[in-house]
């Protein structure tokens, strides 16, 4: 896997129409009127089109600059970022009210270079949204705080609804895709925490496909996943950041079929629910309203 490779021509079902419409004007206004980033930007997001014509996105806080440099992601790199910007809790909390969504999504860089990597913020973060918001349904994407369970409590006990931590790839490939700060053990870690400490707060995890994986490494992390007591996954095809030497080739678009096949093989193994396809990711629309009808009632442990 070399990132020198040149780049693949798409697949017909990979390709998207340009994101427009009433909703993507109204959001880019509010997010970009105070400053804040949204993953779907920031990452490129092939959904942003249909998750912001919907009315709904993905703020990633403390900035737009991480201290890791994952082979995946096309987030800016830096080994000391700006610091948080410490009207950010009050200024999310105010755009989220302004765009009336009912279920968001928080996520953040890494933010290795802070004495708690940033956690006190994110926390501050959550009880500011959750304060002028109160109605709303809040996930919260969270970094590995390379393994440090104080820091990851600090943000757990602000009260999100949901808990998501992302594995990204089976564990063969973590070290040659994932900055060498994280780490597929330690993920799993910090999913089962998670579950640890609010048993009834739902987790999520989610997997890039098309890194030369095999259904059978697959396989194993659905198992390993669920191990840990993690009830949702969702499943979606890497795609390169265009013109990067940085980043990692696709080794295979997986067809829309082997995503279908392979959510139902994840769903065979007990997750409450699996998004699976070319263009889902993380914080995939489908996902986020399964969830709201499930935080209804409470999940089982």
């Amino acid at each position: 896997m070399t990132a020198d490779a040149p780049r693949r021509a798409l697949p017909p079902w990979l390709k998207v129409g340009l994101a427009t419409g009433p909703n993507v004007a109204r959001l880019k206004t509010a997010s970009r009127s105070r400053g804040l980033s949204t993953v779907c930007e920031e990452a490129r997001c092939p959904n942003l089109a249909e998750c912001w014509g919907g009315g709904t996105a993905t703020f990633m806080v403390m900035g737009d600059t991480c201290t890791r440099g994952c082979r995946f992601c096309s987030v800016a790199t830096a080994a000391r970022p700006s610091l948080p910007d410490p009207q950010e809790p009050s200024k999310l909390a105010l755009t989220l009210k302004e765009m009336a969504v009912e279920y968001a999504v928080l996520t953040t860089v890494c933010r290795d270079d802070l004495p708690d990597q940033g956690a006190s913020h994110l926390a501050a973060c959550l009880r500011e949204v959750k304060a002028v918001c109160p109605d709303m349904k809040l996930e919260m994407l969270l970094q590995d705080f390379r393994g440090d369970k104080s820091l990851l409590e600090l943000v757990l006990g602000a009260g999100a609804d949901v808990i998501a931590h992302n594995v990204e790839v089976v564990e063969r490939l973590t070290s040659s895709v994932r900055d060498a700060k994280a780490g597929y053990r330690q993920s799993l870690e910090i999913l089962a925490h998670a579950k640890k400490y609010s048993p009834q707060t739902p987790t999520k995890t989610s997997l890039m496909l098309g890194l030369g994986e095999t259904e059978a490494e697959l396989i194993q992390t659905f198992k390993d996943i669920r191990s840990v007591g993690t009830e949702i996954l969702t499943l979606g095809q890497y795609l390169k950041p265009t013109g990067s030497r940085h980043h990692l080739p696709v080794e295979r678009f997986v067809p829309p079929e082997e995503f279908d096949r392979l959510g139902e093989l994840a769903r065979s193994l007990g997750f409450l629910y699996v998004a699976s396809g070319p263009f889902v990711r993380s914080s995939y629309r489908a996902a986020e309203l399964f969830l709201k009808g499930r935080l209804e009632k409470p999940v089982a442990a």
